[in-house]
């Protein structure tokens, strides 16, 4: 699942090729993926004449402000949004189009169809109609995220910290990639209980949070499975992974061999040399 990383390069890709353009028609292939509003018409129709203002990021949503309303997209599983020319043959799993003048087209295209599009009307707020906004915790990157509010948040909890970290009401956008790699750059073991951990410990996974995000937006995402820019390239933090998806093979730091288990049925890598299981001291 494309996480905050991959979300954000789409969001910047969007607003560099579709802001301030009209949209001038769309198509719905799959009404499923559509979740709002319930008839294709209303979005074929509605959206018609529809400036993209500008595209934000909350979490793993896109929102594109238009001159009238909003369009929210989720991409879940293998979500991807392509600008593409309108000559370009459809891929089979194409659900729904947007288009524009010069023969341009944003595409909406997702294998398994876990996706989701939202057309937002013009008097309706985005997480009044997405209601999955208004259980976000902060943005990693904002103000909010302070170290008094992580603390605080991971106190009160006895879940395992790779548990927390996948918690989109504690800090949106967190995926299983980044908390994996955020974890072994703060040498926490993935099973420390969150209420387990020091003040330096927190401090420390706060920071790295942080900039192993940063460096995976620097590097266009992670493309492991279906994740592409809009432009159709592969994200290139993936051959830079600290740990994540290098099951058996040699740290990068201590040469140990990467560990993979699962946890709350999800797959965790972590670096048993420098991730070792503490306690509180």
């Amino acid at each position: 699942m494309p996480e905050l990383p991959e979300v954000e390069t789409v969001c910047r890709g969007l607003n560099k090729a579709t802001s301030e353009l009209t949209i001038i028609g769309a198509e719905v292939l799959l009404s499923r993926s559509l979740a709002y509003p319930d008839v294709d018409v209303t979005l074929t129709q509605g959206i018609k004449s529809r400036k993209i203002v500008t595209w934000h990021r909350r979490g793993k949503y896109l929102l594109a402000q238009l001159s009238q309303g909003w369009l929210g997209v989720h991409l879940r599983m293998t979500g991807q949004l392509l600008w593409l020319n309108q000559d370009i043959p459809l891929h089979k799993h194409t659900r729904l189009r947007f288009f524009f003048e010069d023969n341009r087209e944003l595409r909406f295209v997702d294998t398994r169809t876990f996706g989701k599009v939202w057309f937002i009307p013009d008097n309706e707020a985005p997480e009044s109609i997405i209601t999955g906004l208004q259980k976000l915790g902060c943005e990693p990157f904002s103000p909010d995220f302070s170290e008094d509010y992580f603390r605080s948040k991971l106190s009160k909890s006895r879940r395992p910290i790779k548990t927390v970290l996948l918690d989109q009401g504690i800090v949106a956008g967190i995926g299983n990639i980044y908390a994996d790699e955020s974890l072994f750059k703060s040498n926490i073991h993935p099973l420390t209980l969150a209420c387990d951990l020091t003040f330096s410990q927190v401090s420390a996974l706060r920071v790295a949070i942080i900039e192993v995000l940063e460096k995976a937006i620097e590097a266009g995402g992670t493309s492991f499975s279906d994740f592409l820019q809009i432009t159709g390239v592969n994200g290139n933090y993936g051959g830079m992974a600290w740990v994540y998806g290098r099951k058996g093979q040699p740290c990068r730091l201590c040469s140990t061999s990467i560990e993979k288990m699962k946890l709350s049925g999800r797959s965790s890598h972590f670096c048993p040399q420098c991730q070792k299981a503490r306690g509180k001291r």
